[in-house]
């Protein structure tokens, strides 16, 4: 059996926790790190039912999208459904855990997952989030340079995309002046040592940054390391809000409007006036989506497809793009088939359930 800090390792390696958005709550919220887990019950949401369906299977761990708790609960009283969950999960020693906006803003995340599922081809981030890679630039003896280097890389830095090995190398002639009470790699104490270097830079993202900079300390020869680290403003292609692709081929608007109801199950569509154009380019957000309509409008998208607009939201379309509103449960409905996928590939032989449960809180009449 797998320890609840192996699964943990596992998500967090697909979707790390320092791409969840500031308000959220994404992590383990219920639960000893050290636990073995007989079996997890994956859920968008995480219910007074569904930890009843957990407790039925013998699953003492769930994996939802949704965080049970956002903010902070001052008192466990069982006042509401949030604390009669986190109250009987303890009971029960079933643990809690969610991956949220972490999970919404990684290329094959949630909105990935739409996107397959409408067939969309060249699929690219509507939004491409900043902030998320950093420089490390260090000092390094010519002789030693590609152990340092190497040794970063192991570490997980200088990966780019599709590529990996990544840096950039600036050779040139370091000074220092060893004190009495130093032991020099070069030279010697109390002599100017001029000393032939390469400057060495790699990027990497703020989850490695610890072990890029345990490698690199323990390959470097000197005494004291000269090195620095910047917050890089770029945009991550791969990371961020939203995803805009193309389909196969272009449909007629009430044509596209059938095939999306029928595929993510949607017993209603709310969605602005048809023009008579056809479909060809989709924008998409799972969840509330709203916020990022005029960024489909500037990528040219016919359609935006997403949940949780405002009525006077619908306005905003200015006759230049199709809304459809397909319902917040419905397009996030599919992200328990990621954390499915991701944790059956590295632990074959656990035992993982999709909950039968459907949590949508909203019903038609």
């Amino acid at each position: 059996m797998p320890r609840l800090n192996e699964i943990i390792d596992v998500i967090e390696n697909y979707a790390p926790l320092h791409l969840q958005e500031s308000y959220d709550n994404s992590g383990l919220i219920v639960g000893d790190r050290q636990a073995e887990i007989r079996a997890a019950l994956i859920s968008l949401d995480c219910t007074e039912a569904v930890l009843d369906e957990a407790i039925a299977m013998n699953c003492n761990l769930i994996i939802s999208h949704h965080p049970i708790v956002f903010s902070g609960l001052k008192s466990f009283t069982g006042k509401n459904y949030i604390e009669r969950v986190i109250m009987k999960a303890i009971r029960n020693d079933i643990a809690i855990y969610a991956a949220h906006t972490n999970l919404d803003n990684v290329y094959a995340g949630v909105n990935g997952k739409m996107a397959a599922k409408l067939g969309l081809t060249n699929i690219q981030i509507l939004e491409p989030k900043a902030d998320t890679l950093k420089q490390l630039y260090v000092y390094v003896p010519v002789s030693h340079a590609e152990a340092v280097r190497n040794a970063m890389f192991e570490a997980g830095a200088g990966n780019i995309g599709e590529y990996s090995s990544c840096s950039y190398n600036l050779e040139g002639t370091g000074t220092f002046l060893p004190s009495s009470g130093a032991n020099p790699f070069v030279g010697r104490a109390g002599e100017l040592q001029l000393e032939h270097e390469t400057k060495i830079e790699v990027i990497f993202t703020p989850e490695k940054e610890q072990q890029v900079l345990n490698n690199m300390l323990e390959a470097h020869p000197y005494e004291e390391v000269a090195f620095g680290i910047i917050q890089l403003q770029n945009k991550n292609r791969f990371l961020g809000a939203g995803v805009i692709g193309d389909l196969p081929a272009a449909v007629h608007e009430a044509d596209f409007l059938q095939n999306l109801k029928r595929t993510f199950q949607s017993e209603c569509i709310r969605h602005t006036a048809l023009s008579g154009k056809m479909i060809s380019k989709v924008a998409l957000c799972g969840g509330s989506g709203s916020f990022l309509l005029s960024r489909a409008i500037r990528m040219k998208a016919d359609v935006f497809v997403t949940a949780d607009f405002k009525y006077h939201q619908f306005f905003d379309a200015e006759s230049q793009i199709l809304i459809a509103d397909i319902g917040h449960y419905e397009s996030e409905q599919f992200t328990g088939e990621i954390f499915y996928e991701v944790l059956s590939n590295k632990f074959p032989n656990f035992a993982l359930h999709l909950t039968a449960i459907n949590t949508n809180p909203i019903k038609y009449y």
